[in-house]
This record gives C-alpha cells, sequence and structure tokens, in this order.
C-alpha cells in the first residue's frame, strides 16, 4: 500500500496537471496567446531560477567535466547516426535527422525531475543536462540555420534568459563563491530567491504541454518512422552513456537523471525551423507524439525507481 501511495505522489500530479491543460484548450479557458504567455513566464523568468541554483549548488571537480563533456559527444553522435538512418532507412524530410538528437529538458526534463526525484538535488540533473545545452545552443542549431543564419542562431542563443541563468550559476558554483557566502547567509537569501521564484515551474510548464497534447490528432502510422528513429537511437545511445558512466566515469552520473533525459523528446524548437508548411506539419505532430511517449515512460520510470 505504501509504494502505491508514493507512486500516485509521483505520477498523479504530472497527469492531473495535464489533464487540467487539456481542460484549458476543450473549454476555452485559456487562449492560445495565454498559453504562450504562460511558457513565457516559465522559460524566461521561472527555469532560469531552477538552473541558476541547480548549477550554483553542484559540486565541481576536473573530474566532473567529464559528465557534460560526455554527453555533447553522445548529442553529436545522435545527430550523426540521425543522418546516416535517415539516409538508409529513407526517411525524408531536411529535419527528420535532428528528431534523433537534442532533449527538451527544459520544458519538461527539470518538471518530471523534481517530481521523480523530490528528495535529490535538481543540480545532479542539471550537471548531465549541460552538455546537452551546449549541443542544442551550438551544433543542433546552428545546423539547423544553415550558414546564412548562423550569426542569428548564436545571437539568439546568448540572449536566452536560461544560457545566462546557467552562465551565472556556474560563476557561483564553479569558482567556490556560493560556498564562500553561506557562512554570512547570503546562499540562504539566494536559495530563498530562487526557490520562491520557481516555484510554479512544474505546474506552468506542464499546464502549456497539456493544453498542447492533442493524441486524438496524432497521425501515428504517418510519423511512425521518426518516432522509431527517435527511440531507437536514444535507447541504443542511452545503453553506450552507462556502460561509459560504469567503465570509465565511475559512476558519476546520476543514473535516475539520465534515464530521464532519454526519455524526453526532442526539442520543442525544431519545427520553427521548417521550410515546408507540410513537413513543419509531420514534425511537430512527431513531437507531439514523443511528448506523450515521454510522460509513459516517466510513469514507468516511477514505477521502477
Amino acid at each position: 500500500m505504501e509504494a502505491i501511495i508514493m507512486l500516485l505522489q509521483k505520477v498523479l500530479p504530472v497527469f492531473l496537471v495535464l489533464v487540467l491543460g487539456v481542460l484549458c484548450r476543450e473549454k476555452a479557458l485559456l487562449t492560445r496567446d495565454g498559453i504562450n504567455a504562460l511558457k513565457r513566464v516559465a522559460v524566461d523568468i521561472a527555469l532560469p531560477a531552477v538552473m541558476f541554483n541547480a548549477f550554483a549548488t553542484a559540486e565541481y571537480s576536473l573530474k566532473s567535466v567529464c559528465v557534460p563533456l560526455t554527453m555533447f559527444v553522445v548529442c553529436c553522435g545522435a545527430l550523426f547516426l540521425g543522418f546516416v538512418l535517415c539516409k538508409r532507412l529513407k526517411i525524408d524530410g531536411r529535419l527528420s535527422p535532428y528528431i534523433a538528437a537534442g532533449f527538451e529538458a527544459g520544458m519538461l526534463g527539470y518538471a518530471l525531475f523534481a517530481i521523480l526525484f523530490p528528495g535529490e538535488k535538481i543540480s545532479a540533473f542539471a550537471m548531465v543536462d549541460l552538455g546537452q545545452v551546449l549541443f542544442v545552443f551550438t551544433v543542433y542549431k546552428i545546423m539547423l540555420a544553415g550558414k546564412s543564419n548562423a550569426g542569428e542562431a548564436l545571437k539568439e542563443a546568448l540572449s536566452a534568459p536560461t544560457v545566462w541563468a546557467i552562465a551565472l550559476g556556474l560563476l557561483f558554483g564553479a569558482t567556490g563563491l556560493y560556498h564562500a557566502l553561506k557562512p554570512s547567509g547570503i546562499s540562504n537569501v539566494l536559495d530563498a530567491l530562487t526557490d520562491f521564484v520557481s516555484a510554479p515551474t512544474s505546474v506552468l510548464i506542464l499546464l502549456a504541454i497539456g493544453y498542447d497534447l492533442d493524441p486524438s490528432g496524432i497521425e501515428w502510422r504517418k510519423i511512425g518512422k521518426l518516432i522509431g528513429l527517435r527511440l531507437g537511437v536514444s535507447a541504443a545511445l542511452l545503453c553506450v552513456v552507462l556502460l561509459v558512466d560504469r567503465l570509465l566515469l565511475g559512476q558519476m552520473m546520476h543514473t535516475g537523471a539520465l534515464l530521464l533525459m532519454f526519455v524526453l523528446p526532442p526539442p520543442y524548437v525544431l519545427p520553427v525551423f521548417a521550410d515546408v508548411e507540410a513537413e513543419r506539419a509531420d514534425v511537430s505532430s512527431a513531437l507531439s507524439a514523443l511528448t506523450f511517449v515521454s510522460i509513459v515512460l516517466f510513469a514507468v520510470l516511477a514505477v521502477v525507481m
């Protein structure tokens, strides 16, 4: 009975807020502009507070650099496999290979980690996320934008509040400034501020995802190859990372954070780079389907973790 209660504590809040998001769409309780505003609040205000605190409170060492470096290399490998497999499997579309790479940690990962591991520091997930963040804001977006728009992609990355929050968190954490400020109580003040601002992050993000989630509108057969590509590449590379972490890194990575990362969908920004409306629709449907799959896999993780 206790195990069931613990499972409900992790899974029920996620599904409840997702259902509320769906009801907000179907009952017109929120407009599209309203939900976009909630996303901006979550991504540009609440989430940066989460990331600053996560990276400021993380433990750093020369060896810990291997964690984001490993994830960066793995993400590059995923993109390479995406191009190879799309060619071999004859999957059309300029954006199809990009389905295989990157993870939507910002809009989904942090919210789910906080629910799945309420007693764990969010920095455990943040250190795994750092490598893929660097990948998404450099290799991923630059290749998506093309040579002519590479400068704009970099400019956009440098103007993102989440990037500045990560940089500031790294400054406070890696230099030891955060721990040095503890005796004066300033670190506690920073914790109180970030906890207060980041408190609604999970609800806002899951509500927005629920609003966009409509499984009945997904053409599962049409985008089946894209879903199979994503799940196959993610499963294979998860096995590689777990082996590398066990054999070479001495299990430095948080296993739960790794498992959660690899069940997440690709970055939600992907459809923005579509040149053809039909491809934009297919990629958006694939992202919706993979988000639905991610939520189901999250429920599975909640059972086994």
